[in-house]
């Protein structure tokens, strides 16, 4: 009996991370999608409005 103690935290673990994948795949597109994609570009809105206009960018020079 030893051995199903000594297995039964690694089964709970894989059962665990498996579910946790399974949530992550299964939230991924559909009517999430719109939302978080919203959130992004207001996100990269407010980046791009916070940046000072003098600050050099990194994407110019050498």
């Amino acid at each position: 009996m030893e051995y199903v103690s000594a297995l039964l935290p690694s089964v709970v673990m894989a059962v665990a991370f498996g579910a946790v994948i399974r949530v992550i795949i299964k939230s991924q597109g559909g009517a999430n999608k719109a939302k978080e994609d919203a959130a992004v570009d207001a996100a990269l809105a407010r980046a791009e409005s916070a940046r000072q206009p003098g600050a050099p960018k990194a994407a110019e020079g050498a």
